[in-house]
């Protein structure tokens, strides 16, 4: 399947190309940003989806990696012109965007895939499994990274729409509602958002389980050295620990640790999605975003410079 990449940034450059570059099932057919220099090597390349469309190469599919204020706009476009249409997280800047595609896609007749990476972490699946059927207890979350490490110079990410340190922190939150049996909900939320920004810097988020347990979230993009993306569960049947974004498992029985596949497990979801004819849009760890900024308390921190 001949497919585009409209955003070239870092995600797309460190991960969807060398994904694509490796999966028998996609050719990359063409490039879109505005940025004249991003474009990949032998391949056209356009300074936006439009002009792509218009005058590019014939397409099958585009993964769409922009920031995602955007995003809603240019899948609106892909989806209207019956493309298979991949979304980087979070799917859209809004649910109700999110919504938006999803009935375009079936309009249209085409697959339009939510991708959370995260979700195709080597631990996560045997996490699932082994939590399939045992009581949860209690639950934790630290995700604390460094956004000048992955994130420099990108003011979007700290506008309006950017998430701020939820852009990594639905990464947890995509695992979480992923591994856990039932639903989870919000309870309280507080967000640090500095004073010359939009998007938090830090969150502390207090969840409950389908059954009770509590989930505490502490969120934090500050962090310089070693990163923490830690999950932790208290079960009836013991302590399951995710390290590592989700690579290293760690149960009762033992340790496990598998090497980074996320976004050829990405790719391959895809293409089987294609060849059923379906869709897949979880919109789970999107939604406790939103309810955190609906219900958050939010308090003044110090101004952001990156």
């Amino acid at each position: 399947m001949r497919i585009a990449i409209a955003g070239l940034g870092k995600i797309a450059r460190d991960q969807h190309l060398p994904a694509i570059a490796a999966d028998p099932a996609f050719l990359l057919a063409a490039t879109a940003d505005p940025d004249p220099r991003a474009g990949a090597a032998g391949v056209p390349h356009f300074e936006s989806l439009e002009a792509m469309l218009a005058d590019g190469p014939p397409v099958d599919a585009v993964a769409i990696c922009t920031p995602p204020q955007s995003r809603h706009r240019i899948a609106d476009a892909a989806l209207a012109r019956g493309l298979h249409v991949l979304l980087e997280k979070p799917p859209a800047a809004t649910l109700s965007e999110t919504a938006a595609l999803e009935a375009r896609a079936a309009a249209s007749g085409a697959t339009l895939f939510a991708a959370w990476h995260s979700r195709f972490a080597a631990g996560v699946a045997p996490a699932r499994d082994w939590l399939a059927g045992r009581r949860v207890l209690a639950a934790s979350i630290e995700w604390r990274e460094d956004v000048r490490v992955w994130h420099p110079g990108q003011d979007w990410i700290f506008a309006a729409g950017g998430l701020g340190v939820f852009d990594p922190g639905i990464n947890a939150l995509s695992i979480a509602t992923h591994i856990l049996p039932g639903a989870i909900h919000l309870a309280t939320a507080e967000l640090d958002i500095p004073e010359n920004r939009e998007a938090p810097v830090a969150a502390r988020l207090a969840m409950r389980h389908d059954g009770g347990a509590a989930i505490t979230v502490e969120l934090d993009f500050l962090q310089t050295g070693p990163q923490t993306w830690d999950i932790a569960v208290e079960t009836d049947g013991g302590r399951l620990l995710l390290q590592r974004g989700g690579a290293a498992l760690t149960l009762p029985e033992g340790s496990r640790e598998g090497e980074d596949r996320e976004y050829a497990g990405v790719y391959a979801r895809f293409a089987e999605l294609i060849r059923g004819g379906a869709s897949e849009v979880d919109i789970a760890p999107l939604r406790l975003v939103a309810d955190a900024f609906l219900r958050g308390t939010m308090r003044r921190a110090a101004p952001f410079t990156g």
